[in-house]
C-alpha cells in the first residue's frame, strides 16, 4: 500500500529502545514523513521543566521481561508509568503487555495503563508465527498482520474500543490516547495503523 506523509508531520514520535523491532518503527514513520526520536533513558521522556519532550511514544515489541529489566533501573520504570498517563503511546506485542492492566501466564510487572487483560506467548513459539489479513474497524482493505509470539488480549474494560480481532480475541485496541496492537504492523507493508497513532497524536496535540 502506498503510504503517504501525514498531517502531522512536525510531530517528533519517540521510540523505546531499550531492545526489540524498533529501528522498524523508525523506519515506518520516516516512510510518513514522521520525525522520530529514539527514547533510552527516562530523562529523554520529559524536558527540564517537567514537560513531554516528544508528542507521543512508541513501545515496540521485543521481549517484555528484557525491557522491564532496562526499565527497573534509575526510576525508568516511574517515569514511562507518569508519561503513559497523558501522553498518545502505542505498544506493539511487547509494548502491548507492558501497557496492559493485568499480565498473566505468568503474571509481570507492567504500566497499568490499559484496561486489559493479556496472557503473554499465547499463541505459541516462534515456529508458530503467522501472517494473516483480516478485516478491521480501520478505513479499506482487510489489514495484514504479523504475528511473531503473539500475546492474546482476554479482557478489554468497558472504555476499551476494538478495532481488529483474530480467532474472536482482540488484536488492536485503543482507550483514548492508548494503542495497542498483539501484532507487528512495522513488519507489514501497510501503514494505516501507525497512521491511526498519528491522528490520534495529532488530537491530542
Amino acid at each position: 500500500m502506498q503510504q503517504h506523509p501525514v498531517k502531522n508531520a512536525n510531530s517528533t514520535i519517540g521510540i523505546l529502545a531499550l531492545q526489540g523491532a524498533y529501528e522498524a518503527h523508525a523506519s515506518t514513520l520516516a516512510a510518513l514523513g514522521v520525525t522520530s526520536r529514539l527514547i533510552r533513558t527516562p530523562d529523554e521522556l520529559f524536558t527540564s521543566h517537567g514537560t513531554p519532550s516528544i508528542d507521543g511514544l512508541i513501545i515496540p515489541g521485543g521481549e517484555s521481561t528484557t525491557m522491564l529489566k532496562f526499565l527497573e533501573r534509575n526510576g525508568f520504570l516511574d517515569s514511562l508509568t507518569t508519561f503513559v498517563q497523558t501522553v498518545p503511546t502505542f505498544g506493539t506485542c511487547a509494548g502491548a503487555i507492558l501497557l496492559a492492566k493485568d499480565v498473566e501466564h505468568p503474571a509481570q510487572t507492567s504500566l497499568s495503563a490499559l484496561d486489559i487483560t493479556i496472557e503473554r506467548n499465547a499463541y505459541g513459539r516462534q515456529i508458530d508465527s503467522a501472517i494473516l489479513t483480516a478485516p478491521t474497524q480501520l478505513p479499506g482493505d482487510p489489514l495484514e498482520m504479523v504475528f511473531i509470539r503473539a500475546p492474546r488480549i482476554t479482557r478489554t474494560g468497558p472504555g476499551v474500543e476494538i478495532l481488529a480481532s483474530r480467532e474472536d480475541f482482540p488484536v488492536l485496541v485503543r482507550q483514548g490516547h492508548l494503542l495497542a496492537a498483539t501484532f507487528h504492523p512495522e513488519l507489514g507493508h501497510d501503514p494505516r495503523v501507525h497512521q491511526l497513532f498519528l491522528e490520534i497524536v495529532r488530537t491530542r496535540s
